[in-house]
């Protein structure tokens, strides 16, 4: 999460200078990429795993068999 601060706090630094661009470094672009990735992954994944964990209750009757 490293990279996603050091973006934020380049933001934050760049409105209080009135700053207009933005310009990271390809490693340092690539990198937030990578993290927020990782992120919506294991959001991703924990939304399945509770979807997963769901109890479904079935119940049949067999009437007049």
């Amino acid at each position: 999460m490293i990279h996603i601060k050091r973006f934020v706090d380049k933001i934050a630094s760049m409105e209080g200078k009135q700053g207009r661009d933005v310009v990271l470094p390809i490693s340092d672009a690539r990198a937030l990429r990578d993290e927020i990735t990782k992120l919506l992954l294991d959001q991703r994944d924990a939304n399945n795993t509770q979807q997963t964990n769901e109890v479904v209750q079935i119940e049949l009757k067999g009437g007049k068999w």
